[in-house]
């Protein structure tokens, strides 16, 4: 007795025993995974259910981009962002009316309140960086030499020329156009920074309910990827408890249409059930959160779990009545059904499990998991089936299954499917190259619509076009220069101290010659000997100096002593020489360089020349202001300063503002960084790869004036990063699996030709439903990449059960194709094209998600097991009349021998 008839014998004789296991295992993967909610006292240390939308987390954590990305946050004191954006296209002067303002004032003032104490932490709102009217200095002259800053907004407006005021003067200000203020007055945003991303559903949720309470004309959207993620993950709760008991409704009622015996159909819905809950407790007590990968779990193993029990009862539908004993009718259905289903089961976990090849640590999960619960399906189908049979009395059995005439020989099935099957095997007979011409037709159109594919992401664009984000997303985007963020740090490379003491000499030596041309033309003679001698100072000195500091202390040191003894003409020249070191200090702080601020300015308008790019802020743009208001205010000096000093002493002035800290957000205090902040009217990945090329080709034929490297930060950003490694993980996860899932066919087979004939349906299918992808314009995003690999392993199921059932019935009709397909049309086909439907019809529901990535899995996935199904019942017949003699050669030559 081999393995498969213990274990059959085992689940018939020891029933009781089996669905006892079964029960403890379920119960026990409750208490454990539902342990914290469910027994808060007695499994207090078990791990809580934790939820994770932060597609941070789609990369590792270690990956260097975001480690560089944490990095820079904590280096500029950034926060993630929620945007509130209030827009009034009903009142004359948009949301500057008095009435708009003071409902703007009173959001400030509640945002201010929004904190929480987590873990003992005060957590919320960073109310030092609140972007918002009344929380951000107005810049003004204050006659020559000196820059006034009071609040934007300090209180409500009482007059419309107030409230007009306001808006003049934040437009003035390059860093508040189109960032605070749209070019149209028609619209304001307020930035709301929060310590922690998965706080921004709170913030929403309380922002709404304030909003509420307002009576003005004005409109108020709320967006930013925080929100949009942290909104998913919310709704994506409520997805689940929809979507997956969807399903098993309506798997439930296919399964009753088929076998109309409620007593039969329980058990598959059992094993469905069983499968989810222990593979989910699995999940939990193995602590990984659930994200908007594992949150598909259980409609992905829902429809799975049922598909051998469709074959085992369609089989015991077919031969219950020949022998009217449910342990003889058993055995012999496990005796057809074990090694197909056991391989069917391998390539689907196979197929699955192919995904924790990728880099993205979410996606890793769930295919690991997937590919757990599907061999645990497999193990409930063929012990918990035949267990279940035996629980059932034999009386409830009296009509079940097919009739028998009284020599034993099964009737002809007389249902619609049936007849149709029955007709449509022999049309695949008579039609063959016309079934294999359209395939080849389809083969090359698809080809051509997988060249048109286009890979991009958008976190925002997950939720559905009248969603609010959405809406909000939309409304912002038109009215300010993007909502979506991303980071341009730029980073001085400092030589060893020699090489640097040595460029610094050579740098000054250069300015030295052109302060000597400048003096000649002057005719001042003791300038011209004073920098002579400092030329030749500098030549000696750069040969022990040890650093640019030391350097520049020797040459300070040398003019000093000259200055202190000096008179006329020749101390005045001195005096120049003193402030020309005092220069070549500045110089060591890279951006305080007035070369490098309008480099940064010059970088600033090939931003803005993507097209895709509405903002950008940099230390370039405070810089500039400030030295225009320290000149009345005149537009002219509206510039970057010509010297360092002249920089330092424009960013010493915006320190007495009311927000000195806002500096350090685009540049270190040491002067060695800096960061540009870029808005992007579009989260598209593709829009954040425009842009990151173009700017790394403007580099690469502009260098900078210093050694400085760029490198991009921010979650737009990001968003790229793990698209990329997600593209390229799935191509590689296809390929390890279609390798894997072919030796497993040409093993079950015992044949490279029978392999790859079952690989021919799946593969045609999957072409063309990725060359449909293109042809429709839909994007290569999260769901439709993942999906190549979990279908590969799906949709080969088909084909395992046609060609096993094919080779097992072939000897049986005299080793003879065309006297065979009806028997391979009758039961075997009909079982088939129940699971196609079970398949198509159980992922369906998530087309009703309110959720984008839902939608789209659910479409895609029903159409590809609908393709691949309806081409294995049109390919295969096909392909088989072609390569019967091949085949089948061990057959027929046993025949002819």
């Amino acid at each position: 007795m081999n393995f498969r008839e213990k274990l059959t014998e085992f689940s018939l004789h020891r029933h009781k025993a089996v669905t006892a296991i079964v029960t403890a295992v379920t119960l026990l993967a409750i208490i454990f995974a539902g342990g914290p909610s469910l027994f808060p006292n007695a499994l207090s240390g078990l791990n809580k259910v934790e939820i994770d939308t932060d597609p941070e987390n789609m990369l590792p954590d270690d990956e260097p981009v975001r480690v560089f990305h944490n990095e820079m946050k904590d280096e500029f004191t950034l926060h993630d962002m929620v945007v509130v954006g209030v827009v009034n296209e009903e009142h004359p002067e948009g949301v500057f009316n008095v009435e708009t303002l003071k409902n703007v004032y009173e959001l400030t003032e509640y945002i201010k309140t929004l904190t929480w104490t987590e873990d003992g932490e005060q957590e919320g709102v960073v109310k030092a960086d609140l972007i918002a009217p009344s929380t951000v200095d107005n810049i003004e002259q204050g006659g020559l030499g000196t820059v006034h800053f009071e609040w934007l907004m300090p209180a409500p407006p009482e007059t419309p020329e107030e409230a007009q005021a306001i808006r003049d003067n934040a437009s003035d200000i390059p860093f508040l156009e189109g960032t605070l203020v749209s070019e149209d007055g028609k619209a304001l945003g307020i930035y709301i920074p929060i310590t922690k991303k998965d706080l921004s559903y709170k913030v929403y949720s309380s922002l709404k309910d304030k909003i509420e309470t307002f009576s003005g004309s004005e409109k108020y959207h709320i967006t930013g990827l925080p929100v949009a993620e942290d909104t998913f993950g919310v709704e994506m709760f409520k997805q689940m408890a929809i979507s997956a008991p969807t399903a098993m409704v309506i798997i439930f009622i296919i399964m009753l249409i088929f076998f109309r015996k409620l007593h039969v159909i329980i058990s598959p819905m059992i094993v469905a059930l069983v499968s989810v809950i222990v593979t989910m407790g699995a999940l939990i007590i193995s602590g990984f959160p659930v994200h908007i990968m594992s949150s598909m779990i259980p409609i992905f193993i829902m429809p799975i779990a049922v598909l051998d029990s469709i074959h085992i009862i369609s089989e015991f539908f077919e031969i219950y009545q020949k022998h009217k004993d449910r342990k003889k009718t058993m055995h012999k259905v496990m005796e057809d059904l074990f090694v197909p289903m056991l391989y069917t089961s391998l390539t689907s976990a196979a197929g699955f499990a192919s995904l924790a090849l990728t880099p993205i640590p979410p996606v890793q999960v769930f295919g690991v998991f997937v590919a757990l619960g599907i061999m645990v399906a497999w193990f409930l189908t063929i012990t918990f089936i035949p267990a279940y049979v035996m629980h059932l009395k034999p009386e409830t059995l009296h009509k079940f299954g097919r009739e028998h005439d009284e020599n034993g020989f099964k009737k002809d099935d007389d249902s619609v499917l049936g007849r149709w099957l029955g007709k449509h095997g022999i049309w695949t007979y008579n039609r063959t190259k016309l079934i294999l011409t359209a395939a080849a037709v389809v083969i090359a159109i698809s080809i051509y619509g997988i060249s048109k594919i286009e890979i991009n992401d958008n976190p925002v664009k997950w939720f559905e076009k009248d969603h609010p984000i959405r809406e909000a997303d939309r409304v912002l985007n038109e009215h300010f220069g993007g909502t979506y963020m991303a980071y341009l740090a730029l980073e001085s490379q400092e030589d060893s101290p020699k090489e640097s003491a040595k460029k610094l000499a050579e740098t000054l030596t250069e300015k030295a010659d052109a302060k000597i041309k400048q003096y000649q033309q002057e005719s001042w003679p003791e300038a011209v000997e004073v920098f002579e001698n400092l030329k030749e100072s500098i030549s000696e000195m750069n040969k022990t100096a040890s650093s640019p500091a030391g350097l520049l202390e020797s040459l300070k040191a040398e003019n000093e002593e000259k200055l202190s003894s000096a008179e006329g003409e020749m101390a005045f020249a001195l005096d120049e020489a003193s402030l020309f070191i005092n220069e070549a200090e500045q110089m060591d702080d890279t951006f305080k360089d007035p070369e490098v601020l309008e480099y940064i300015e010059d970088l600033q308008k090939e931003l803005a020349n993507t097209g895709v790019v509405g903002k950008s802020n940099s230390v370039t743009d405070i810089v500039k202001t400030v030295h225009r208001e320290l000149f009345e205010g005149k537009e002219s000096q509206f510039k970057v300063p010509d010297t360092p000093q002249a920089v330092a002493q424009c960013m010493l002035t915006y320190q007495s503002s009311h927000r000195p800290g806002d500096l350090w957000h685009f540049v270190t205090p040491d002067y060695k960084k800096s960061s540009l902040w870029v808005q992007l009217k579009s989260g598209d990945n593709k829009d954040m790869t425009k842009v990151v090329d173009q700017i790394d080709d403007y580099i690469a034929d502009n260098p900078p004036p210093k050694n400085l490297e760029h490198h991009w930060y921010g979650l737009t950003y990001i968003n790229v990063i793990w698209q990329k490694k997600m593209v390229n993980g799935m191509l590689e996860a296809f390929a390890g699996s279609f390798i894997v899932v072919f030796l497993m066919m040409a093993l079950l087979f015992r044949s490279p030709l029978w392999g790859l004939m079952s690989m021919i349906p799946l593969t045609i299918t999957i072409v063309a439903i990725y060359g449909g992808v293109g042809l429709v314009g839909k994007d290569y995003d999260m769901p439709v990449a993942v999906l190549s690999s979990m279908t590969l392993g799906l949709a080969i199921d088909f084909a395992i059960h046609f060609l096993a059932r094919t080779r097992a019935l072939y000897p049986q009709f005299g080793n003879s194709w065309r006297k065979t397909v009806p028997a391979v049309f009758a039961e075997p086909a009909l079982a088939i094209t129940r699971n196609i439907i079970v398949l198509a019809v159980g992922f369906l529901p998530l087309i009703l998600a309110p959720l984008t990535p839902y939608k789209t899995v659910g479409i895609l996935l029903a159409t590809i097991l609908t393709v691949s199904g309806v081409g294995t019942l049109l390919l295969l017949p096909a392909l088989v009349r072609v390569f019967e003699k091949r085949l089948f050669k061990n057959e027929r030559k046993g025949e002819l021998e």
